[in-house]
Formats: structure tokens, sequence, C-alpha cells
């Protein structure tokens, strides 16, 4: 069945009737996207998979939009609905290429990273990263956290054992049995989880928002790690700059931001057959810790 064909039942399953339509939507790496048009009402943003990993997949990423929006005070797109098999939200349109736009989006993040300061990492329940359930256990330890539930939990995964030789894992858990040397404590705080480009759009009124959250408490530089590790536009040159002054980031913050790509770099060679280099950076992030 073609992919808005797939959409198309799954928006009408879920009860919407007055669905006529829909069109392909590109720019994520894991689901399945288009554009809904009505017979009466705006057009809807519809997301799924072909297959819907059992549980709360999209239950969560409601959730986490809602959290974003209620508690740090970010743009997202309302959630019109969210069954197990669909997601429907209100439509937000492209972010313009602009530097003011990057700079009012670190002013965003700032707020969200220094005013949702928490006494535990972890979040109420595990959530999701892509198809793949992210581990969300209450932890008292930063360092702990990071180690057990953003980077060892992908070991036993199959495409990164594939990926990674036993030299590869020993030189990971190395590295984890060292954090506390290498990564500075820092305070947990509400994080989005997935934060790169494509995950960045704007208001009706040209405002950043944001989709496909991974909400937990965390290090801020979890969000930061991933803008500034992934591709990103030229224009948000002034977003790091601009973040780095609002939030007092010290000298060294670019040196820690492969260590804490890590993670993501882990999630996308355990979800795709074809990484895009993920494996060979992480190898290379490795070297200090292999002997």
């Amino acid at each position: 069945m073609p992919p808005t064909s797939l959409l198309l039942d799954r928006v009408h399953a879920a009860g919407l009737s007055d669905v006529t339509a829909v069109e392909p939507v590109e720019g994520g790496l894991a689901a399945l996207a288009g554009l809904a048009t009505r017979r009466s009402g705006p057009p809807l943003f519809v997301k799924s998979f072909v297959d819907v990993p059992a549980g709360d997949l999209f239950a969560a990423e409601a959730e986490g939009l809602e959290v974003l929006r209620e508690r740090g005070e970010l743009a997202t797109p309302r959630v019109v609905l969210a069954t197990r098999d669909v997601l429907v939200l209100s439509v937000l349109r492209a972010r313009p290429a602009r530097e003011d736009f990057w700079e009012r989006f670190a002013h965003a993040l700032a707020r969200l990273h220094t005013t949702t300061v928490h006494d535990r990492f972890g979040w109420e329940r595990d959530n999701w990263l892509g198809r793949c359930r992210q581990e969300n256990a209450w932890t008292a330890d930063g360092h702990e956290f990071f180690a057990r539930r953003r980077l060892l939990r992908w070991l036993p995964q199959r495409r990164v054992r594939a990926a990674l030789d036993e030299r590869d894992r020993r030189a990971l858990e190395r590295l984890c049995e060292r954090l506390p040397e290498v990564l500075p404590p820092r305070p947990p705080c509400l994080t989005h989880g997935d934060l790169w480009a494509n995950n960045i759009l704007a208001t009706e009124e040209g405002l950043p928002a944001l989709i496909d959250p991974a909400v937990s408490y965390t290090w801020a530089e979890v969000d930061l790690a991933h803008l500034w590790c992934s591709p990103h536009p030229p224009e948000a040159k002034r977003f790091f700059g601009a973040y780095a002054e609002l939030t007092g980031l010290d000298d060294d913050w670019r040196s820690r931001m492969p260590l804490i790509q890590l993670r993501q770099h882990l999630a996308v060679i355990a979800q795709f057959d074809h990484d895009w280099g993920a494996a060979q950076q992480v190898r290379d992030t490795l070297k200090p810790f292999r002997r």
C-alpha cells in the first residue's frame, strides 16, 4: 500500500472522516508523514509508521509536545489526535532562513534549559526516540544516567552489535567509567531530546516551534550537541554564540559535543541499515579510550 494511502486509512480509522486526501511530506527519517486535506477546516499534519511499534509511541510524543509548551513556554503544534497508530497535529510553517530567527530560538531554548532545572535525571515514564524506547528511570547522578540510559543501553541492539567490534564496545564502556573526569557535572533540566535542524519549524507568526520531542530531564548539552554535530544552515551560526552567552557556557563546550553526541549516533545505528556515517563517528570519538 502506498504510504499516503496508509496514512489516509489510519486517519479515517481514527475518526477523522472529513479528510479527503493525504500528500507526502519529506524531512523525517523514521516515520511516514503527510499533509491531510479536509472538506472543512485547515489542513492537518499526519504521522505514522508502516509497522507501528507496540506501546504508547504517539501518546508519548503528544505528551512531550504539551510539556514543552506548558513547562518550557516553547511553541509546538497543537495535538489534534494521538492513537496507537497515528498522530495528527496542526500544521506549522517552514522556518525562515534568517539569523534573527535563530537568535530568537537561542533565547527560547536558553529559557527552557534555565527555568526547568530538576532534582533528578529521567522522566515519569519511558518514551521514544524514533522507533526505539528511550529509557528514563529516575537517577540522582547525571553521569550514571547518561552512561546507563543514553550510551550503554544501545550496545545490545542488533545493528549496534554488527557495527561496533569488541574494541569499540570496550572503549565505550571505558568512556562511561571515566565520564566524571571528561564531562563536568551539570544539573538536569527539561530537554527536547531529539533537537536537530529538521525538528525546528515556525509558527504562523514566524516564531520558532519544535516537533518530534523525546523529552526528559537531563543535561542541557544533550540538545546543544545534537544541533552542533548535525547539519544546520549557515544562518544558525548566531544561535550558538547567543545560547552560549545566555547560559554562561564555558570556553570548552565545543570539545564536549562529540562525546555527548555519541548517544544520538548510537540511536541512529540501532534504527537504520544506512547510518549516515554514525558508526565511523563513534569510532573516531572513542579513539582516546582505546588501549
